[in-house]
């Protein structure tokens, strides 16, 4: 009987079978007609956890808080502790140990750059039919003209080379080896040409003017990828002095000048996001926003309730602030929990693009869209934060001036037997684990200043260990060191931690280099 019902079922099943690929064949259709789609990438510099609004900050950011409610705001979602290191793995996809730049930042006179051998995100969409454009800080090498950003993908760039300079005057100040003697330059390019007729104007204004451009000039036929780097908001603490009016509250001087720099920044985005608009590319538009590491309490910037800052492992250097907004979305208006890492976006945006990875080397990024777009898990369950042999604590936390002294072993420890040297500054998350080894960086939760006083703040935590694990998901202050409960868990990642170190490149970290000096009248840039 069952037999036949089966055989008078089958004709109908067939049909809708049929259908059914009819339908995936229309959409399949569709979408291989759909253009590609714009992608634009802002990049802040320097910005912490607690200066966006929409985490509670008191610095009012309408326009990012408006274009992520719209769009995914990623919860879960980090960088890396310093300038140089997130724009290598956003531009390579690969970590900073596998381009042997695991160690600090980029100087004005070191002669090296990220390996001419990587190949670089703009690359990958101009070869996938992309116009590819560039506003604002490199920081990835520019001692030979083989390092700057025309030479590595962009088809455009107007922007400076170095990690910082004065807002206005746009010239950097730098000891010169063999004396050191101080030499301030300009460092401002447009294209490889030193670009002239902008002293006294304020940077984030003229990146917003110059992506605006970019914008409204750009063909409709054409994809179009705009990666706009802002300089805000890292030091020097400069900004016009309207902007400071509305928070004259803030008794801090470096936090209120702070703040009027995230204002500015916040307006820029805005400027952009509605040149996408009248220009008529936005609703074929995928914008990500991103800090490039988490805030400079020295200089004003915030990451509370997390621990750390900038140049440390802890989640105050790590955690970024970010979010997706474009209305090619499948879910906006949600928030992301999701593991994801700067090092993704390189596989994400060119899948988007179309194009293909072909010449790079081995990625250690995953294609995270459908993870954004529709909430999928993420492929991502593991991220190596960094391992750092030659690590130096050059901004100790307050008080600790003198360095840091781990606490002594008292016996057997889970990481006993660990053939990872534990006394290295690294950091691994795999799931909701997270495991330090060796001195993490300034250790203390920096409240905003608003909150200094209050009683419920503590300021500094136990004596640090050589090996530290924290649930991270449970705990993303870090307050718990659980290492001793889940000692399976730290032979793991110690065991996870050594596997990375042998596939580690050796370090890149030459000495400063004489022949930098661009001499009375010049200005910064290639000089091999």
């Amino acid at each position: 009987m069952r037999l036949a019902e089966e055989d008078r079922l089958a004709p109908r099943m067939a049909t809708l079978r049929a259908l059914a690929f009819s339908v995936a064949l229309l959409f399949a259709c569709a979408d291989a007609r759909r253009p590609s789609p714009h992608l634009v990438f802002v990049l802040a510099d320097d910005y912490g956890w607690n200066d966006v609004g929409y985490h509670g900050s008191e610095i009012k950011t309408p326009h990012l808080d408006r274009l992520s409610a719209r769009g995914v705001r990623l919860d879960n979602y980090y960088v890396q502790p310093l300038c140089t290191p997130s724009r290598n793995q956003l531009m390579t996809g690969r970590y900073q140990i596998h381009t042997g730049m695991q160690h600090e930042i980029i100087w004005p006179c070191q002669p090296y750059c990220v390996p001419l051998d990587e190949k670089f995100l703009p690359q990958l969409l101009r070869e996938a039919g992309y116009s590819t454009h560039m506003v604002g800080k490199w920081h990835l090498g520019m001692y030979k003209k083989d390092c700057l950003p025309t030479r590595r993908g962009f088809d455009s760039f107007f922007g400076y080379l170095t990690g910082s300079e004065d807002y206005f005057t746009h010239h950097r100040c730098v000891p010169v080896p063999p004396n050191n003697e101080t030499r301030c330059a300009v460092d401002f390019r447009d294209g490889e040409e030193v670009a002239k007729g902008y002293d006294g104007r304020y940077s984030t204004h003229i990146f917003t003017e110059k992506a605006v451009g970019i914008i409204n000039k750009h063909n409709k036929e054409k994809p179009l990828f705009l990666y706009l780097a802002l300089q805000a908001v890292h030091s020097p603490l400069q900004v016009p002095s309207p902007y400071l009016e509305p928070y004259a509250f803030i008794n801090d001087t470096d936090r209120r000048h702070y703040a009027a720099m995230v204002s500015v920044m916040d307006e820029a985005v805005g400027n952009v996001t509605q040149a996408l608009q009248e220009s008529g590319l936005w609703d074929n538009t995928v914008l990500v926003f991103s800090t490039d590491n988490g805030g400079q309490t020295l200089t004003g910037g915030n990451n509370w309730p997390l621990r750390g800052r900038k140049w440390s492992l802890w989640e105050g250097g790590v955690r970024g602030v970010g979010f997706v907004a474009s209305p090619l979305l499948s879910r906006p208006g949600t928030v992301n929990t999701e593991l994801i890492h700067i090092s993704d976006w390189l596989p994400t945006l060119v899948a988007l693009a179309g194009g293909t990875m072909n010449g790079t080397k081995p990625l250690d990024g995953f294609n995270v869209w459908d993870t954004i777009s529709k909430g999928n898990p993420s492929p991502r369950q593991e991220l190596l934060h960094n391992i750092d042999p030659l690590f130096e604590d050059i901004s100790p936390c307050p008080g600790r001036e003198t360095g840091l002294t781990l606490a002594e072993s008292r016996g057997p420890e889970p990481w006993s037997r660990s053939k990872f040297n534990v006394s290295v500054h690294a950091a691994i998350r795999y799931k909701n684990w997270k495991l330090l080894t060796g001195y993490p960086g300034c250790d203390h939760w920096f409240p905003p200043p608003r909150m200094a006083n209050t009683p419920e703040v503590g300021r500094t935590a136990a004596t640090l260990k050589p090996v530290m694990l924290f649930d991270v998901k449970a705990d993303p202050e870090e307050r718990n060191e659980v290492s001793e409960k889940n000692p399976e868990v730290v032979a793991f990642l110690l065991a996870r931690l050594e596997h990375y170190a042998k596939t580690a490149k050796p370090v890149i970290y030459p000495d400063d280099d004489p022949k930098c000096d661009p001499g009375s009248g010049g200005a910064w840039g290639p000089w091999a």
